[in-house]
């Protein structure tokens, strides 16, 4: 179950999807968004808690939570460049 209180601005839902879907479309739908929102994913893929994370510092972004509900992982990201 869902406990944070962030408010995204933007959402992505990846269930069902597997790599390199998820951090495929994580990374076009983060830059749809400004610099300082927060984009929330969705995904169910093993490898997306690695990817993502990877992913994010490697082009600087910030995850401020990861939450896990079952085999669904949300993130939420905030764009940071």
């Amino acid at each position: 179950m869902a406990t944070t209180t962030i408010k995204p601005d933007a959402e992505l839902d990846c269930v069902g999807l597997f790599c390199p879907l998820p951090i495929t479309r994580t990374k076009e739908a983060i830059e749809e968004i400004a610099i300082g929102q927060v984009l929330k994913v969705e995904a169910d893929d093993p490898a997306a808690e690695e990817d993502i994370t990877r992913w994010a510092k490697r082009t600087g972004h910030r995850i401020l939570a990861l939450e896990k509900d079952g085999a669904v992982l949300t993130f939420y990201i905030q764009r940071m460049a």
